[in-house]
C-alpha cells in the first residue's frame, strides 16, 4: 500500500493520511500522521490514504509533484501528496506560504526540498482559481480530486454515530486516550492489548468559548482547534507565529491540549504556554469534580496529582485586559518539528510603569514544567529595568536544576534561560528601550 510506515513517532510524515470529519456542520478535512492514530480516534470520520485520491491518470498534484522531479526513491512521496491534498481541500488562502505550511510535517531524504517546494508552488497556482468556492466543490468540479469527495459531507451525516456516550461510566483501570500523538510513542504495544477510553471524539470534551473574562477550554480541543480559535486570535496576535514553533501541521491537527498536560514532559510546550497564563484544570472521575491550579499538577517526574480514575474535564484561565502583556519563547536544535532545550513563557501586567502581577513559566529546566514562583513573586511590584530584569534571571537560577541531556549541558541550558528572559522583555517592551541595555549586558 502506498502508506509507509518510517518513524513510527510521527516525524517522518510518511504515512500521512487525510482525516474528513464534521465541524459544526461543515466538512473538515486534516492531516493525520496514521503511525500513531488509535482506530478509536477515527470513529464515524473519513479516512483517505493515498489509494483514495487516485485517478485514471495521476491527479493534478501527483502531475505537479512529478513535473518538478519532487521524488526519488518515492518512499516518503504518498505522503507528500496527501498533505498537499489537505491543502487543496482546506479554506486556507491559496498561497506559497500554506502550501509549503501543509507539509511541514514530511521529511525528504534524497530528493531535495526545492523540487519539492516547486511542485507546491505548481499546485499553489491551480488551487488561486478557486476564488470564494468550496474547496471540495472546487477541487471535484476540476478534476483534481476524486468525485467522490462531493458526496461525503452526506454521507457522514446520514451516520450518525453514537458517538459521545455518557462521561459518568464506572471507575475503572482503563487507560485514557486523547489525541496519542506522545502516548502511541511511548507504548504502542502495551496500547494494542489496554482497555483503552477514548476521550477525543467527545464532543463535551471540545469546544473554546469565552464567558465572562475567562477563556474556557475543553481538554479534547486540538493545537489546530485553538489556532483557528476566534478568542485566540483576539487576545494572543501572535499565537499562529508562536505556534509554528510547535511540532507540525499533523501533530497539531491530532495532539489534545490535556493530553500535553497529563503527558507531564518536563518540557511540554503548552504546557509551559498555560502554566504562564496560571489555568485552572477542572477533573472529573465521572461523578465529583474538584479544580486545581496546573502548576500543583505536577508533584514530581511523571507524577501527578490526579486519581487513575480522573480526566481533565475542562480548562480555564483569565483572559488579559489591555495592560496584561503574554510572550512564549522556545529553543530548540532546528528551528521547526523538534523537541525543545528550553521554552518558557511569561505574562505580564504593567500599570503605570509597574507590574502589578506575574507568571513566568520554563521547561527543559528541571525534572517537571515549572511556574518560577519566586521570580514571578518577585517581579510583582517592580518596574520594568535592566537591573530588575537581571534580578529576576538572578532568582531564577536558583529555582531551576537542569541536567545534560542530548537537548544540552545543563549549563547551557541555565544560560539559555536567562536569554530567553530577556527575549520576553525585549519582545513586550520594545518601546522602553531595555533591548540595548539587555544586549550589551553579559549573562
Amino acid at each position: 500500500m502506498g502508506t509507509k510506515i518510517g518513524c513510527r513517532e510521527g516525524d517522518c510524515g510518511a504515512c500521512t493520511v487525510l482525516v474528513g470529519d464534521l465541524e459544526n456542520g461543515e466538512l473538515q478535512y486534516r492531516s493525520f500522521t496514521s503511525c500513531l492514530t488509535p482506530l478509536g480516534n477515527i470513529h464515524g470520520k473519513h479516512v483517505v490514504t493515498v489509494e483514495g485520491i487516485n485517478m485514471d491518470d495521476l491527479n493534478p498534484i501527483q502531475q505537479c509533484m512529478a513535473d518538478a522531479s519532487a521524488t526519488q526513491c518515492g518512499f516518503c512521496t504518498p505522503g507528500f501528496v496527501m498533505s498537499l491534498a489537505g491543502f487543496c481541500l482546506s479554506d486556507q488562502d491559496a498561497n506559497q506560504q500554506n502550501a509549503v505550511a501543509a507539509i511541514d510535517g514530511n521529511i525528504c531524504r534524497c530528493t531535495g526540498y526545492k523540487s519539492i517546494e516547486r511542485a507546491a508552488g505548481k499546485i499553489t497556482e491551480l488551487m488561486q482559481q478557486k476564488g470564494n468556492q468550496e474547496a471540495v466543490e472546487f477541487v471535484t468540479a476540476n478534476n483534481i480530486l476524486p468525485g467522490y469527495f462531493a458526496s461525503i459531507k452526506e454521507r457522514l451525516q446520514k451516520l450518525s454515530l453514537a458517538l459521545n456516550g455518557e462521561l459518568n461510566q464506572p471507575a475503572s483501570t482503563a487507560q485514557f486516550a486523547g489525541g496519542g500523538t506522545d502516548l502511541y510513542v511511548q507504548k504502542p504495544e502495551e496500547l494494542k492489548e489496554a482497555n483503552v477510553r477514548f476521550l477525543y471524539n467527545k464532543d463535551v470534551l471540545k469546544g473554546i468559548r469565552k464567558t465572562g473574562n475567562k477563556c474556557f477550554v475543553g481538554p479534547s480541543a486540538t493545537v489546530t482547534d485553538l489556532q483557528g480559535s476566534e478568542v485566540m486570535r483576539q487576545y494572543f496576535p501572535n499565537f499562529n507565529k508562536q505556534v509554528k514553533l510547535i511540532s507540525s501541521t499533523p501533530i497539531r491537527n491530532m495532539a489534545t491540549i490535556a493530553g500535553n498536560f497529563i503527558n507531564a514532559s518536563p518540557i511540554g510546550d503548552f504546557t509551559i504556554f498555560f502554566l504562564a497564563l496560571n489555568a485552572t484544570l477542572v477533573l472529573s472521575d465521572g461523578n465529583k469534580t474538584r479544580e486545581l491550579p496546573l502548576h500543583k499538577l505536577y508533584k514530581g517526574y511523571k507524577t501527578l496529582d490526579k486519581r487513575p480514575e480522573e480526566f481533565i474535564e475542562q480548562i480555564w484561565f483569565e483572559l488579559p485586559g489591555k495592560n496584561t502583556f503574554f510572550n512564549f519563547e522556545k529553543v530548540s536544535k532546528r528551528t521547526h518539528l523538534d523537541i525543545a532545550s528550553v521554552n518558557t513563557a511569561i505574562q505580564l501586567t504593567v500599570v503605570d510603569g509597574t507590574i502589578t502581577e506575574a507568571h513566568l513559566s520554563a521547561g527543559g529546566v528541571g525534572p517537571i514544567p515549572k511556574l518560577l514562583e519566586q521570580t514571578s513573586e518577585f517581579l510583582r511590584g517592580r518596574a520594568v529595568t535592566e537591573e530588575v530584569i537581571n534580578d529576576a534571571i538572578d532568582i531564577a537560577q536558583s529555582e531551576i536544576s537542569p541536567i545534560s541531556d542530548a537537548r544540552g549541558t545543563s549549563g547551557y541550558k541555565r544560560l539559555l534561560l536567562g536569554q530567553l528572559i530577556k527575549a520576553h522583555f525585549i519582545a513586550l517592551f520594545p518601546h522602553l528601550q531595555v533591548k540595548k541595555l539587555l544586549l550589551s549586558h553579559s549573562s
